[in-house]
């Protein structure tokens, strides 16, 4: 699930980064080095290639780029974020994947945390009032199957900063939430990630090919992103732009 708050120190050192996780966030850092080795072994180039894994410390290469998030060109970067996901869902064989632990924050742990947050809801009046109340309701009724679930590697966090642009590809970084997922959940949190809208929209899927069955869990898995986001949302906090929050309540009414 995504965070609002940093859960690792960065540091430089030539052509080398050390990710250092600083919250105690349980598994984080090997989670960033299964990743990272196992890229580097079935999509090398992706992501930065591992180096030391060192207790809380993940030492890699440096790759040379920029975050898409905040580019004035970011927009037009979809196509590329759209292939660098493709390869990473695509590269990992299934065998290999089957072994891989489940990333967190699935569908069933998400929605049961959603559910809670509805539960707790204070009341604010208006649209946001109108967002929680017509949230609980699909969110009870809603009983996923497995229906649409292609396995894949997944990131864990669809934060357009995450995709790095150096002026021929688009690489990845950032993978202390990854794991063994499915295909349309990611695609779900990447679109509904709040830096894929709230400077401007930045869609990554009409260069993404899906089953019906995968598209029908996408809009599903879209409207438990969102609701997740509009409550990490509420506290309005300096990240994002004044009105954010009223923008994502409106956002999970279009959803819903």
């Amino acid at each position: 699930m995504a965070e609002l708050y940093g859960t690792h120190d960065i540091s430089v050192d030539g052509d080398t980064v050390t990710k250092r996780f600083v919250d105690g966030k349980e598994g984080g850092a090997a989670r960033e080095w299964r990743a990272l080795t196992l890229l580097h072994e079935h999509a090398p180039g992706l992501a930065p290639r591992p180096i030391a894994f060192e207790g809380g410390s993940v030492v890699m290469e440096r790759l040379h780029g920029e975050p898409v998030r905040g580019r004035p060109d970011a927009a037009t970067r979809a196509e590329g974020m759209a292939g660098a996901l493709t390869r990473l869902h695509t590269a990992v064989p299934r065998e290999v994947l089957d072994r891989e632990p489940q990333r967190p924050w699935q569908v069933a742990d998400l929605s049961a945390q959603v559910l809670e947050w509805c539960a707790a809801w204070p009341g604010r009046g208006g649209r946001y009032d109108e967002a929680v109340k017509e949230g609980r309701r699909w969110l009870e009724q809603w009983r996923p199957d497995g229906t649409g679930v292609t396995p894949v590697f997944g990131a864990g966090d669809g934060n357009v900063a995450n995709f790095l642009w150096d002026g021929t590809t688009i690489r990845l970084v950032d993978f202390e939430d990854s794991g063994r997922s499915d295909r349309a959940f990611e695609l779900a949190e990447t679109v509904e990630h709040v830096s894929s809208w709230v400077h401007g929209e930045v869609d990554v899927m009409p260069h993404v090919e899906l089953t019906a069955a995968e598209a029908r869990r996408f809009r599903e898995c879209s409207r438990l992103q969102a609701l997740t986001w509009f409550f990490l949302l509420s506290g309005e906090g300096p990240r994002n732009p004044p009105g954010t929050f009223l923008r994502q309540a409106e956002r999970v009414l279009a959803r819903l």
